[in-house]
């Protein structure tokens, strides 16, 4: 009960605010800090709004069908999946609201102490990190 009531919050605190503040930010980036939660947020962000069933994503990243749970439930806890029955299946969804205002929280001062902010830019597509 604890955890939906959680999950509620944030994602309400999402869609409201627009922003997000250190909190929840560290519990979105210690969500997405395990390769296999990054790997599989990266591809349901592929997806898009459609979203994919568990299965299908378990399939796609050769991971068991009972690790996958684990995972989806992290990144469900952490507000940044979704998910929504159709049928027998849950389809799971990346929370694009949650990934905008992680991003605008980790930029919000970008190069504010920089007299020319270049940093700020986008980076060229390709180029490395």
């Amino acid at each position: 009960m604890t955890e939906i009531i959680m999950l509620l919050t944030l994602s309400l605190y999402f869609y409201i605010s627009r922003h997000m503040d250190i909190n929840y930010a560290i519990i979105a980036l210690s969500a997405l800090s395990q390769e296999t939660r990054l790997r599989v947020f990266k591809l349901l962000i592929e997806y898009g709004t459609e979203g994919a069933p568990a299965g299908r994503i378990s399939e796609q990243l050769d991971i068991p069908h009972n690790t996958m749970s684990f995972h989806l439930a992290h990144l469900s806890h952490a507000g940044l999946v979704t998910s929504r029955r159709v049928g027998r299946s849950i389809i799971y969804s990346a929370n694009h609201e949650a990934m905008k205002s992680l991003m605008a929280f980790m930029s919000d001062n970008c190069c504010v102490r920089e007299k020319s902010p270049k940093c700020c830019q986008p980076p060229k597509k390709g180029s490395k990190p």
